[in-house]
């Protein structure tokens, strides 16, 4: 007999970086389509982008903004260091480069799918507690989106708290 639970646990799984990302292809600007609730972004309205960059030591610049209620942008800049050959693993700080040396304070960015053409990347960590849905375009097609909400749910993500915010 098979219980409802092991059903369950059976069709999600831990999520798991991609084998590899192309870090020069992966660099440039990226819109933010949906994500869980975080703290971070508590103040953003609309208009959240990233711009990530190669630096010369192989780690990745990280500028992230967004509209906030007033109709300002604001940012934050940060740093991502690979955590793995293959660069689908990084740990990224926004503190001021002096205080990035400090333990846990970097979080997890795993690139959980990402297309080919790197047009579309799903990205989340080893929990459950953080998920981007990013795409070069500010608009993403509705079966695209489904197609990475449906990856996200079988990483276990809770995709019914996902919050889409406008360009």
């Amino acid at each position: 007999m098979i219980s409802l639970s092991s059903t369950t646990q059976a069709e999600t799984a831990a999520p798991r970086a991609v084998d590899q990302v192309d870090i020069q292809k992966y660099a440039g600007k990226w819109y933010e389509i949906a994500h869980l609730p975080m703290y971070f972004q508590r103040k953003c309205v609309s208009n959240i982008t990233a711009q990530y960059s190669v630096n010369a030591d192989q780690t990745m610049g990280v500028l992230n903004s967004c509209r906030i209620a007033n109709r300002e942008m604001i940012s934050s800049e940060g740093i991502a260091y690979p955590q793995n050959e293959g660069n689908s693993k990084l740990k990224v700080s926004f503190l001021p480069p002096g205080l990035r040396w400090m333990p846990f304070t970097k979080g997890h960015y795993w690139v959980l799918r990402v297309d080919s053409e790197y047009k579309v990347a799903l990205v989340g960590g080893p929990s459950n507690k953080y998920l981007w849905i990013l795409s070069r375009e500010p608009q993403l097609d509705e079966a695209t989106y489904q197609s990475y909400l449906e990856t996200a749910k079988h990483y276990g993500y809770d995709i019914t708290k996902l919050i889409k915010l406008p360009h």
